[in-house]
C-alpha cells in the first residue's frame, strides 16, 4: 500500500525457482475461475475449481477460505472496529481510518459487498460449511493427507460494495466502476505456525503460491486490466491486440476476457468503460501498461471542483486540465521505464512479462503483476511496484510482519524517488488523495538535518516520524499483529517509517554497501518464499559476518530507544580522554568523528560487544581507528586518543545521522577554545 510522506511528530518457468530455494514446505493453489459479471445489478456468480496441494507433514480436517467483501456490512468486524478506533481522539482528531470511518454502519442492502458460497464439493460430496463472517470453515468429510492433493469445486455469488476500503465500486475520486480486489474465496494460508485465519479487519494479507486460470464475461463497452497474462488480447483488443492485427469482436453484448498468472498468491482486476490504455516495451523486460479513466464527464465534475488557484494554473480551460492530466498518466508508463534498471539492480530481476498500474482503488494497494493506484502520484507509483518485490515475491506474512513487507517498500520507494530525480530533474509527486491511516497526526516536531556524504538523507522522513511516535507514547513493538495496534498512527509510523528506519539503520550498523548486497542475497535466496524476520536476519548474519539477532530484539520485539551522549572529556598524558554515555536502553555501535583545529578528522569506531565483528570503514579517504568493543552492559566508555585536548574543534557521535537516536541534542560538542 502507498504511504504517504507525514512529518508525524514468465510464464510458468517460474515454478522452476521453487526448488533453488531454501526448503522449507509451503502449501500449493491452482485456481480455475469463470466469472459472470453483470453491470446493472453490480453482482456476478462464479464458478471456482481448486486444486490444492498439501506439502506439509500435517493431515488438514478442515480448510479455511477468506470471504473479504463480508465486511463491508454494517456491524461486521471492519465497521466496529473502525468506528471503535474513531472514539480515540490524538490532536482532537478522530483516530480512524478515514476512508472508511462508519461510513459501512450507513450502506443500503444494494450498497454492501457479500461473497456468498453455495457449496464446496469434493468428488461431487458436498461439504460442511461454517460462516464466520469473513472466514468460511469447510469441515472435510475426509482428511487430506500430508503430501497429496485435493480438488475442490464452488460455486458463489457475490455483489460488489461501495468503494470502501479498497475494492468496491463508483468511487467518486477516480469515477471508476470496478476495483475488484479481494474478490473470490481464497484460500487461507497454511504453514509451519499452522492456519492464517485473520478475519478482514483492517489491513493486511498473506496468500498461498500457485497459478491463476480467470476467465471473465463482462459488457463488451468494459476494458478490464488487472493481474496475469491476457489469453485472448487479439479477441478483445482495447489495446492489448498484436500490433497490425484486426480485432474481430464476437457478436452479442459480453465479451470474455481470459487471464492466466503464473506463481502469485492473489489475482486483482478492474473495470471501467471510460479506460484508456497505454503501453511501453522494455528491451528485454517486461511490458508496462498504464489504464487509467479518461471520462470527460467526470473530469469536468473535478476541474469544477478546483481551488481558484487550480483553475489558473489552466486558464480555466477544461480542455488544458485535461491535457495535463493525460501527461501525468504518460508520465508513469515513461517513469517505469527509467526506473527499472536501477531498481534491478538493487533489489534484483523483475521475472513476470508484465506490470499494470491500474486507476482505482482507494489509493495505492499492491497486487501481483499489478497494482490500483487513485491518482497518477509518481511517488505511489514507485511505492506500489516496489511492492512487487517486498511483497510479491518476497512474501511475507503482512499481518505479522506489516514493517518488512511496508517498511523494505518504503525504503526502495524512497530510493527509486531519488533516482528518478537525479536522472530526469523531475520531482515525484506525493498526493494527499486517498491515504487513510498512514496519514500520520503530528504529535510533535523534532527538526534533524540527516545527511550522508553530503547529500541529503532520502529516509530523513521516516525517521522524522519514528521520532515522533515515540516522544507521543504511542508506540507499540513492530511484532504487534497488524489488526491490533491500539491506534492506526501506531500502526502507520511502525509499518512505514519504523521499518524504513530498521533498513537505513542496518547500513549504518553494517556498512552501506554490506546492507546493498544482503537485501540482493535476500531476494535470492527468498523469492517465492513465505521468509519472516529470522529469515532475513540470518541472511544479513551471513552476508556481514556480524551477529544480529540483538538488533532484531531490540528494534523489533521492544520498544527501547537509541541515545547516546558524550559525557566529558579531559587529558592525561598528553592524550585527550572523551567519555561516551549510553543514556537509552538499546544499545549500538559507534560512529564517532573527531575533527580538530588544523583542519584534520579521523574516525574512531567503536563496534557493540554482541555483533561479535565490526564493519568495514565508510568514510574512506579519512583515517579510522577500531576500539575494543563496547559492552552493553556498562553505561559509559572511555575513547583515548593520540592528540591534545586543545587541538580538538568538533567532536560529534553518528556523523551521518543514520543511527536512530531519539535526542541528538547531546551528540555533537563544539569546542570554542
Amino acid at each position: 500500500m502507498r504511504k504517504h510522506i507525514l512529518l508525524f511528530m514468465m510464464g510458468t518457468g517460474l515454478t522452476s525457482l521453487l526448488s533453488a530455494q531454501t526448503d522449507r514446505w509451503q502449501q500449493r493453489v491452482k485456481y480455475t475461475m469463470d466469472i459472470n459479471m453483470d453491470v446493472t445489478t453490480n453482482r456476478f456468480t462464479g464458478k471456482q475449481q481448486l486444486e490444492y496441494s498439501n506439502n506439509s507433514p500435517d493431515t488438514l480436517k478442515r480448510l479455511f477460505y477468506h470471504l473479504y467483501w463480508n465486511a463491508f456490512q454494517p456491524n461486521s468486524m471492519m465497521d466496529v472496529r473502525s468506528r471503535e478506533l474513531g472514539k480515540t481522539l490524538i490532536n482532537g482528531k478522530p483516530d480512524w481510518d478515514g476512508r472508511v470511518r462508519d461510513r459501512i454502519l450507513h450502506l443500503r442492502e444494494d450498497e454492501i459487498g457479500y461473497q456468498q458460497v453455495s457449496f464446496v464439493k469434493i468428488n461431487g460430496i458436498a461439504q460442511k460449511l461454517v460462516l464466520h463472517e469473513t472466514i468460511l470453515e469447510v469441515v472435510l468429510s475426509k482428511p487430506v493427507l500430508p503430501r497429496s492433493k485435493v480438488v475442490l469445486d464452488m460455486e458463489f455469488t457475490a455483489q460488489v460494495p461501495l468503494q470502501i476500503r479498497r475494492s468496491g465500486r463508483d468511487n467518486p475520486t477516480t469515477g471508476v466502476r470496478y476495483s475488484m480486489s479481494q474478490w473470490y474465496p481464497k484460500l487461507c494460508e497454511y504453514d509451519f505456525e499452522g492456519w492464517h485465519t485473520d478475519p478482514y479487519v483492517a489491513r493486511e494479507f498473506y496468500g498461498v503460491w500457485g497459478d491463476y486460470d480467470v476467465t471473465i464475461h463482462i459488457d463488451k463497452k468494459y476494458m478490464i486490466g488487472g493481474t496475469g497474462y491476457l489469453q485472448n488480447a487479439n479477441q478483445v483488443g482495447h489495446g492489448y491486440e498484436t500490433p497490425g492485427i484486426k480485432v474481430a469482436a464476437p457478436a452479442g453484448p459480453h465479451l470474455t476476457w481470459h487471464f492466466f498468472a503464473p506463481n502469485v498468491h492473489d489475482f486483482m482486476w478492474a473495470a471501467d468503460p471510460h479506460y484508456v490504455h497505454l503501453t511501453r516495451n522494455i528491451v528485454n523486460g517486461p511490458t508496462i501498461h498504464v489504464i487509467y479513466n479518461r471520462d470527460e464527464a467526470h473530469l469536468k465534475t473535478i476541474f469544477e471542483g478546483l481551488k481558484e488557484t487550480e483553475k489558473a494554473r489552466f486558464e480555466y480551460n477544461l480542455q488544458k486540465y485535461i491535457v495535463d492530466y493525460d501527461a501525468r498518466w504518460k508520465q508513469v508508463a515513461d517513469a517505469a521505464v527509467t526506473v527499472l534498471p536501477f531498481i534491478e539492480k538493487k533489489f534484483g530481476p523483475y521475472p513476470y512479462k508484465q506490470y499494470t498500474f491500474i486507476h482505482g482503488g482507494d489509493g495505492g494497494m499492491e497486487y501481483p503483476m499489478s497494482t490500483l493506484i487513485v491518482s497518477s502520484s509518481l511517488g505511489t507509483a514507485f511505492h506500489e511496484w516496489m511492492h512487487s518485490w517486498y511483497q510479491m515475491m518476497l512474501a511475507t506474512n503482512e499481518s505479522e510482519y506489516a514493517w518488512m513487507d511496508e517498511g523494505f517498500t518504503s525504503y526502495a520507494e524512497s530510493l527509486v524517488s531519488e533516482y528518478y530525480k537525479s536522472a530526469t530533474k523531475v520531482q515525484p509527486v506525493h498526493d494527499d488523495v486517498g491515504t487513510g491511516p498512514r496519514k500520520a497526526v503530528v504529535v510533535d516536531s523534532l527538526t534533524r538535518s540527516n545527511t550522508w556524504h553530503g547529500q541529503a538523507n532520502p529516509h530523513d522522513d521516516a525517521y522524522q516520524n519514528y521520532f515522533s511516535i515515540v516522544k507521543s507514547g504511542l508506540e507499540e513493538p513492530l511484532t504487534t499483529h497488524a489488526d491490533h495496534f491500539e491506534t492506526n498512527v501506531a500502526y502507520s509510523i511502525a509499518s512505514y517509517s519504523k521499518g524504513e528506519v530498521f533498513m537505513e539503520q542496518l547500513g549504518y550498523i553494517v556498512g552501506a554497501d554490506v546492507r546493498d548486497k544482503i537485501l540482493l542475497e535476500y531476494y535470492k535466496q527468498w523469492r517465492f518464499k513465505h521468509p519472516n524476520v529470522n529469515d532475513f536476519i540470518r541472511v544479513a548474519e551471513n552476508v556481514s559476518n556480524i551477529k544480529l539477532d540483538w538488533y532484531r530484539e531490540y528494534f523489533v520485539n521492544t520498544t527501547k530507544t537509541i541515545n547516546y551522549g558524550i559525557d566529558s572529556l579531559w587529558e592525561e598524558a598528553g592524550k585527550t580522554k572523551i567519555r561516551l554515555k549510553r543514556i537509552g536502553k538499546m544499545p549500538m555501535p559507534i560512529d564517532l568523528e573527531l575533527q580538530f583545529r588544523d583542519g584534520s578528522r579521523q574516525i574512531e569506531y567503536i563496534p557493540m560487544y554482541l555483533m561479535f565483528g565490526a564493519k568495514q570503514t565508510e568514510f574512506h579517504g579519512i583515517p579510522t581507528t577500531t576500539h575494543e568493543a563496547w559492552k552493553w552492559t556498562h553505561p559509559t566508555y572511555i575513547v583515548e586518543i593520540d592528540r591534545r585536548i586543545t587541538d580538538l574543534k568538533i567532536i560529534e557521535i553518528d556523523p551521518t545521522n543514520r543511527m536512530a537516536d531519539t535526542d541528538r541534542a547531546n551528540n555533537r560538542l563544539e569546542i570554542k577554545w
